[in-house]
């Protein structure tokens, strides 16, 4: 019974869709790089309605080199955007996000546990709904992906976070991490592609 409870996605209603692997993270559910290049070649189509990659490195990592038609989601303030655009939706459709970074050690776990906390709380009325009950992590993330399946990048290069020529922004980044204020969201949510929900790829 709680084999089955765990393979249930986070509203309870379902089994996931994908094959998950276990990974670092006991608390989430993790895809292997090989699932993901299926994913993006179309074998799921018949069992899921869309599906969004975000990839949570910093701007300058995701653009040396990231997951074709990847989001790039890199601070809590854009994840809450995200979630926050769904407010007073409903939907029935099989939806799935798939977090990473560069090796879904820290960032990535990090961004997704809070979209289920975010989702979580903005739906406490309604428990157990969620505006995203299927959330998985690449395991390895871009770095493990890129070395299997490179022919899935855009463009097909690899761009490490602690890179010589990029130490500057890397600086820049990490303190922005640490203290967002309250201007700054404003300005990264007015740079998000429109303040709607995500709208999964197919």
């Amino acid at each position: 019974m709680e084999s089955e409870e765990a393979n249930l996605i986070g509203d309870g209603t379902r089994a996931h869709s994908l094959p998950t692997i276990k990974g670092r993270h006991k608390d989430l559910k993790s895809v292997s790089p090989l699932t993901v290049s299926q994913l993006l070649a179309g074998k799921y189509n018949d069992v899921i309605s869309g599906y969004q990659i975000i990839d949570c490195r910093y701007p300058y990592e995701y653009e040396g080199g990231h997951i074709e038609g990847a989001l790039n989601l890199h601070t809590e303030a854009l994840i809450t955007d995200v979630i926050t655009a769904q407010r007073g939706s409903v939907s029935t459709e099989r939806n799935v996000l798939i977090f990473h970074c560069e090796f879904s050690s820290e960032r990535g776990p990090k961004l997704l546990r809070h979209l289920r906390r975010m989702d979580r709380k903005l739906n406490s009325d309604r428990y157990p709904f969620l505006f995203y009950p299927e959330v998985y992590l690449l395991d390895g993330g871009y770095k493990a992906f890129y070395e299997q399946h490179q022919n899935h990048c855009e463009p097909q290069t690899y761009l490490p976070m602690v890179h010589e020529s990029y130490s500057q922004q890397l600086r820049h980044f990490r303190m922005k991490s640490k203290s967002w204020t309250a201007g700054e969201k404003q300005s990264m949510r007015s740079r998000r592609l429109d303040g709607s929900p995500i709208k999964c790829q197919w």
